[in-house]
């Protein structure tokens, strides 16, 4: 399962099934340059391997250096990176979205554009079931 919780609580915000190789998401507005980022990412075990990061102009934190190609206009480059858990602090202006296979997450709305942490967790159908049953009550 994708999990994303309150970062600062543990509070469990969404959790999504995930199996090998599901590709996983951001995409949200540059707070300078106002452009489209994408930072793309596959379930890796439980872990998210980033595999490809889209912008459509060069501004503060974007890889200036990178080996970068360029696809209908968008800089692409596949970045190294493996991480257990990812840290995001959603905004109302960069609209942070978050998709996960075919289905997109507004990350703002889901979080009261709280700190939100990312992880892949290894849980049975099951626990899935009973914590969604949980949740309901």
């Amino acid at each position: 399962m994708l999990t994303v919780e309150d970062a600062e609580t543990g509070e469990t915000l969404l959790t999504v099934p995930v199996s090998e190789g599901t590709p996983v998401a951001l995409e949200y507005t540059h707070s300078v340059e106002k452009t489209r980022v994408l930072d793309g990412y596959a379930v890796d075990g439980t872990n998210l391997t980033m595999t490809r990061m889209e912008f459509e102009s060069y501004g503060a934190g974007l890889p200036a250096r990178a080996d970068v190609t360029v696809e209908n206009g968008t800089f692409v480059f596949d970045p190294e990176g493996t991480y257990e858990e990812l840290y995001v602090k959603p905004g109302h202006v960069a609209g942070h979205e978050l998709r996960v296979g075919d289905e997109t997450y507004d990350l703002v709305a889901l979080s009261d554009a709280r700190s939100v942490r990312l992880a892949v967790e290894r849980r049975s159908a099951l626990s899935h079931a009973l914590s969604l049953a949980g949740s309901k009550l």
